[in-house]
């Protein structure tokens, strides 16, 4: 049963407002499931988004801040439970163990970061966690594409395209996370 969900996603909003209303939705369906928001704590773009919108929905939105991150994400003020650890790998750790899943929103490089270190944890066995990629109009299918450059030109192990699993939209998530 999933009780807590890590979302990586963009510390900006990006320039299509789909992918915000898409972060504020997503943040609404965890409080109306019960299921907890572990997120990187930041009030900047996306993350922010999110957190308040759960938070505004009554649910709990668990933050995890590193100190180099204090001063350039400032902390999304009222969330349930605020940690800031000295690294940004205690942050990707920290919030990996709180959770019993992994959606990743659109983002930049560091939401990349994000989904390549728990990728490539799952490919190592060291997790099963389910990895879902979430973005309107075809947002992760650009990503989809290098993995399949990466498998042509011999790269990729054969389990790659079973690590992750691309969700076209919020209710196929709701499916998903059930409750």
């Amino acid at each position: 049963m999933i009780t807590s969900l890590c979302l990586f996603f963009g510390s900006r909003p990006g320039t299509n407002p789909k992918h915000l209303a898409l972060a504020e939705a997503f943040g609404r369906l965890c409080a109306a499931r019960g299921i907890t928001l572990v997120y990187g704590g930041g009030g900047l773009g996306l993350m922010g988004a999110a957190a308040r919108a759960a938070l505004d929905s009554r649910g709990t939105v668990v933050g995890i801040l590193p100190e180099c991150l204090m001063r350039a994400e400032v902390a999304q003020p009222g969330l349930t439970t605020l940690e800031v650890v000295p690294t940004l790998h205690e942050r990707k750790a920290r919030m990996f163990a709180l959770s019993d899943a992994i959606v990743v929103l659109p983002g930049s490089i560091g939401t990349l970061d994000e989904l390549f270190e728990v990728m490539t944890w799952r490919n190592l066995g060291l997790h099963d966690k389910p990895i879902w990629l979430l973005g309107d109009d075809g947002f992760w299918q650009p990503f989809t594409a290098l993995l399949q450059h990466l498998d042509a030109e011999g790269f990729a192990y054969p389990r790659t395209f079973e690590l992750t699993e691309q969700l076209a939209n919020l209710d196929m998530l709701a499916a998903r996370i059930g409750r």
